[in-house]
């Protein structure tokens, strides 16, 4: 079972006839995949940049992925849901991004979305306690302007109130009991 999500900054999804060049439709994209095997969930994303894309858009690319790797960081055995958000908050908003707020990472396990919320802002040191074996699913949504967004009619596509870019990444990861945690969806 695998299914897909599209946040797009601007746009929503297109039909390629409207699109001029690979780089139009794609530049501004992310894909969300699940995939369900013997009983488990597991959820990543990644906005991707196909053909020429502004220097401002790799920007804010690189630092939505930084931000993610940063949260990841703080996904030990005995920290706080607020410890990974307070940290990509921290990094992304100290280079003049924003956090989306209506949407959040979240547990996996047997259900795609578990408890807990995972949100990528908070305050270090609050939140739900991080356990041996847990399993999260961390995913930073990073706007260039407002954090505001709305899900178009479509029931789906998401974009910014402010129709400027925005970025998604995530991956799935397990707590450990020492040391730092495994990125379960990492093909590496």
């Amino acid at each position: 079972f695998f299914f897909f999500f599209f946040f797009q900054a601007e746009d929503g999804i297109r039909d390629a006839q409207e699109s001029r060049g690979l780089g139009d439709v794609y530049k501004r994209q992310s894909i969300d995949i699940g995939a369900y095997y013997k009983g488990f969930h597991g959820d990543n994303a990644a906005t991707f940049a196909c053909g020429k894309i502004e220097k401002e858009a790799q920007d804010l690319l690189k630092i939505t992925e930084e931000s993610l790797y940063e949260g990841i960081k703080k996904a030990v055995n005995g920290g706080r849901i607020g410890d990974i958000g307070e940290t990509i908050q921290r990094y992304t908003g100290e280079r003049s991004y924003s956090v989306v707020r209506d949407f959040v990472g979240h547990g996996v396990g047997a259900q795609l979305h578990e408890e807990p919320s995972v949100p990528n802002f908070g305050i270090s040191g609050r939140g739900v306690r991080l356990l041996p074996g847990m399993t999260i699913a961390i995913e930073p949504m990073i706007n260039m302007g407002t954090g505001e967004v709305k899900v178009l009619s479509d029931k789906w596509t998401t974009v910014t109130l402010d129709k400027k870019l925005s970025a998604h990444f995530e991956h799935t990861v397990a707590i450990t009991k020492e040391g730092e945690p495994i990125i379960l969806t990492d093909p590496n």
